[in-house]
C-alpha cells in the first residue's frame, strides 16, 4: 500500500484509468457565458419543464450523464458504479437521479469540491481494481442552492462584490479501466483548512487557504511545479480567491504565471454578467472541466492538467450559529502519456 503513496496527501495510481467520456448540461445563463459553445447542452429554460428548481437539478445530471455514456459509447447498465453528490441536503439531485439511473451508487459531500472528489474516488476504485467503469459528476443549481443557503428569489437581496453566482448545470466523466484517452494518475487528498472568515458572501477567501494547501503538498509529494502542468485549474475560488491563491505562491517565491485559472473566474464573465466575483457551486468546475478542459485535452491542446476542485464546507445551520466557513481542495492530475504513466 505504501508504495502507491508519495508524501503526506497524494496516492500515485498505480493502474491510471482512463477518461472514455464526458458531458456537460449548462444553464441559460452559462450557456451564454465564454464557453457556451463548449456545452453539449444548453437549457432555454432552466426549469427544464419541471415543477421544481430541484428536479430540474435532477434533470440537469441526467441530460450530463447522457452525453458522456453517448461519448464512451456506453450504456447505464455497463457502469459499475455511479460517484455523485451536489449542494442540497442529503444530496437530494444525486439520489434521486440514481434511484432512477438503475446504477451501484455512492453519494458524496464535498461541497463545491465534489466533481474533484468524485473524480479522485473513482480513479482509485478502478485501479484497485474494484470496479471496471465508473461515472464521477455532480451538479448544481443557482435557484434550488438560493432556495437553500440564503433567501428566496423573491426577497431580492442584495449582494457584497466578493459574493458569487451559483452556476446552474452538470458534468458527468465517464472513467475506465482500459481505454485511449487521457489518464487520471495522482490525486492529492486534501485537509479541512479554516482561517476563521465567518462571511459566507466571501466563499473565495474562505477556500483559498484550503487550495493553497493542497497543491503545495502537491507539488512537495511529487517533486513537480507549476511548470509541469500547461493548465492548473481550481475551482471555484473566483476572482478574489485566485488572487489569493497567486498572493500565498508569490510569497513562497513561486510564480504560477498564465498556467494557474479559476473556473468561477472562466464560466463567466464577470462584467457583461454581473456575477460579482465569479461562479460559484458544484456545477461551476464540472462545466469547467467536461466543457472546455477535456475538449481541450481531446483537441490535443493540454497533455497534463491539475484539475482542483475547492469547497466551503458550511451549512446554513453552522452560519446562522456563527460558525467560521472551512475549506478543503482535492487535486486530481489528468494526463497523456505512455500507457498514461507520468
Amino acid at each position: 500500500m505504501r508504495e502507491n503513496r508519495i508524501g503526506r496527501q497524494t496516492i500515485v495510481l498505480p493502474h491510471p484509468p482512463a477518461v472514455i467520456g464526458w458531458g456537460s448540461a449548462a444553464g441559460r445563463k452559462e450557456g451564454r457565458g465564454p464557453l457556451g459553445a463548449a456545452f453539449d447542452f444548453t437549457s432555454a429554460d432552466d426549469s427544464l419543464g419541471k415543477k421544481t428548481w430541484e428536479q430540474a437539478e435532477t434533470a440537469f445530471q441526467e441530460k450530463a450523464l447522457a452525453f458522456a455514456l453517448g461519448r464512451a459509447g456506453l450504456r447505464g447498465e455497463d457502469l459499475d458504479v455511479l460517484l455523485a453528490g451536489d449542494l442540497l441536503n442529503q444530496c437530494i439531485a444525486s439520489a434521486f437521479h440514481a434511484r432512477q439511473a438503475g446504477v451501484p451508487f455512492l453519494g458524496l459531500y464535498g461541497a463545491c469540491s465534489t466533481m474533484a472528489e468524485s473524480l479522485a474516488l473513482a480513479a482509485c476504485l478502478l485501479s484497485g481494481g474494484f470496479v471496471r467503469r465508473a461515472a464521477a459528476m455532480t451538479s448544481s443549481h443557482f435557484c434550488s442552492a438560493e432556495r437553500q443557503y440564503r433567501n428566496p428569489l423573491e426577497y431580492g437581496g442584495q449582494k457584497p462584490p466578493t459574493a458569487q453566482w451559483t452556476a446552474t448545470g452538470s458534468g458527468a466523466v465517464i472513467l475506465a479501466a482500459e481505454g485511449t484517452g487521457p489518464r487520471i494518475t495522482h490525486v492529492t487528498l486534501g485537509r479541512v483548512v479554516d482561517k476563521g472568515i465567518t462571511d459566507v458572501g466571501n466563499m473565495g477567501a474562505a477556500m483559498a487557504p484550503g487550495a493553497y494547501d493542497t497543491l503545495r503538498a502537491h507539488f512537495a509529494d511529487t517533486g513537480r511545479g507549476p511548470a509541469d502542468y500547461d493548465r492548473i485549474v481550481t475551482g471555484d475560488l473566483g476572482s478574489l480567491g485566485q488572487e489569493i491563491v497567486t498572493d500565498f505562491f508569490r510569497q513562497d517565491g513561486v510564480d504560477l504565471g498564465e498556467v494557474y485559472q479559476d473556473c468561477g473566474v472562466l464560466l463567466f464573465d464577470a462584467k457583461a454578467q454581473d456575477v460579482h466575483a465569479g461562479g460559484s457551486g458544484c456545477g461551476c468546475s464540472a462545466l469547467v472541466l467536461t466543457g472546455l478542459l477535456l475538449n481541450e485535452m481531446a483537441a490535443g491542446k493540454l497533455d497534463r492538467l491539475l484539475f482542483c476542485g475547492t469547497g466551503a464546507l458550511h451549512s446554513p445551520t453552522s452560519a446562522m450559529q456563527g460558525e467560521s466557513v472551512p475549506g478543503i481542495c482535492h487535486a486530481v492530475a489528468i494526463e497523456y502519456g505512455k500507457e498514461g504513466t507520468p
